[in-house]
């Protein structure tokens, strides 16, 4: 080849170099530029150090994430921004508290290398996740504790699977810890008594086949041999196609709760007994009861009119007139607790008739009409027109109710006052009002003075003897004859009891 041919050559080469080593200085620069772009977008924070901790480079998501910004980094250190100071190793993963520049605290999880005198970091933002971490521990604690309180656990069963999950408070009803006892479909049927079994299994059976939610009642062995009432309410699970792949719900313990209930069942029906038996033994001593309260009546009675004779001294006929009316009081009072124990017996038939309604009234008014002279009240019945109005009956009853409504409306009407009766015919009833201006019934009070044995008790009240069993006869009475008693009262100014009673009692 020609030298000056070799020479062109030559000089041609070194230019080609010359150009190609300024076009790779100014791809590296261009890639350099692109991978601190890259490095800009990454969520994750990127720092060089130096072996003090002095910053080298940063990405932005280092300034956007701890707040500072250019003009800072030659005033602080790196290793100053954690709580405490951290482990500098050729390799190490860590997490760690660290603050912002406003002070805030952040949580950073930290992969670094060390390479001869600079450190490199890649740092990721736990704070979100370790709040969301604490709300779920916070929760999941909640949860416990309100399982605990509420003796109800939460389970989940994935269909084909023998393995059940189980919450805390199910291990705790069971009697097992939870990291000696693995729970299971067979081991859960194993524990329930032999007679629910079938019910259990036939349930879960019929919720996967049937796609529906399910509860049921059964009962358990506990490790110590104790038997336990379970509740159980379960949900099926299903995949995007529809089909049911597990069920889940919850147990609970309702031993307490039940052993409290059949507690208070036999409590219940020991006091039903005993109270059944009270009132079997008065009704049946009814006849015992009445024949020498009857013959104390009649011989003191005899006595005071002295039929057979004078009794000698005048001191006497005083003495037999307070027997005889001691006598009458006890017999009533005696009168009040059999028929009451009669009632509550269920040996009290009605004996039904038709009767004329207001003859009945007058009848009553009539036998207390010297208790109401005797305390200078008005008994008025000017209201009573039909005096053809008819019902079906029992006569005795409803003349117990007038005379009780009646006796109870003279007793508790001041001097000088007024009771009147009236009679009103409705569709499907006669309604039989007793009204008085007396001393009128506490509000506290209305709701329960028509039970056995209460009474007013005020002060004024308690000066009138009786056994409190008035009105609670008077409306056993009414509703043996399918109707209804009503007390209307206004403490000072009277009380309204109104009767209601169907034209036909049937005989039940």
């Amino acid at each position: 080849m020609p030298a000056k041919t070799q020479t062109a050559k030559k000089r041609t080469t070194k230019s080609d170099q010359k150009n190609y080593l300024i076009a790779s200085a100014a791809d590296n620069i261009e890639a350099q530029e692109d991978f601190r772009r890259f490095l800009d977008m990454s969520n994750d924070v990127m720092i060089v150090t130096g072996s003090n901790g002095e910053f080298i480079r940063v990405n932005d998501t280092f300034y956007n994430v701890f707040g500072y910004d250019e003009k800072d980094l030659a005033k602080i250190n790196f290793f100053d921004l954690f709580e405490s100071k951290p482990h500098i190793g050729n390799t190490e993963n860590f997490e760690a508290r660290m603050r912002t520049k406003d002070g805030a605290i952040r949580w950073m999880q930290w992969h670094q290398k060390l390479r001869g005198d600079q450190l490199y970091c890649v740092g990721r933002d736990l704070t979100d996740i370790k709040k969301h971490e604490a709300a779920l521990t916070r929760r999941q604690k909640q949860l416990t504790e309100a399982e605990s309180i509420g003796r109800m656990g939460h389970w989940r069963w994935q269909i084909g699977q023998d393995d059940i999950e189980w919450s805390e408070e199910i291990f705790r009803i069971f009697g097992e810890g939870q990291k000696s006892f693995a729970p299971s479909i067979h081991k859960l049927t194993d524990r329930v008594h032999k007679r629910d079994v079938g019910r259990v299994i036939q349930a879960f059976q019929r919720a996967i086949i049937e796609e529906k939610d399910y509860d049921m009642e059964f009962r358990i062995t506990a490790t110590n041999g104790e038997t336990r009432y379970i509740r159980c309410e379960g949900r099926c699970e299903k995949d995007y196609s529809g089909e049911v792949v597990a069920l889940y719900g919850i147990m609970q313990d309702m031993t307490e709760r039940m052993l409290y209930e059949q507690e208070l069942q036999d409590a219940k029906n020991s006091s039903e007994r005993a109270y059944a038996a009270k009132s079997q033994f008065l009704a049946n001593m009814s006849h015992e009861l009445r024949t020498p309260l009857n013959a104390i009546l009649g011989f003191s009675e005899m006595m005071q009119k002295q039929m057979l004779g004078p009794l000698g001294n005048e001191k006497y006929v005083g003495y037999v007139g307070g027997i005889h009316e001691s006598g009458e009081h006890l017999l009533d009072l005696i009168s009040d607790i059999l028929d009451m124990s009669r009632i509550e017996a269920g040996k009290y038939d009605l004996d039904l008739e038709e009767i004329k309604v207001v003859k009945v009234i007058e009848t009553a008014c009539h036998m207390v009409q010297v208790r109401a002279d005797e305390a200078n009240i008005k008994v008025l019945t000017d209201s009573l027109k039909n005096k053809k109005l008819k019902i079906v009956a029992d006569r005795r009853a409803v003349t117990q109710i007038l005379l009780n409504l009646l006796s109870n409306a003279v007793k508790f009407t001041n001097d000088g006052g007024a009771v009147s009766i009236e009679c009103h015919e409705r569709e499907d009833f006669i309604s039989i009002r007793v009204i008085d201006n007396g001393i009128g019934i506490p509000p506290n009070k209305l709701a329960s003075i028509t039970r056995p044995f209460e009474q007013v008790s005020l002060s004024y009240a308690r000066d009138h003897n009786g056994s409190g069993l008035g009105l609670a006869i008077t409306k056993e009475l009414v509703e043996l004859h399918g109707g209804t008693l009503l007390i209307d009262s206004e403490l000072g100014k009277g009380t309204t009891a109104t009767v209601r009673l169907p034209y036909e009692t049937k005989q039940k």
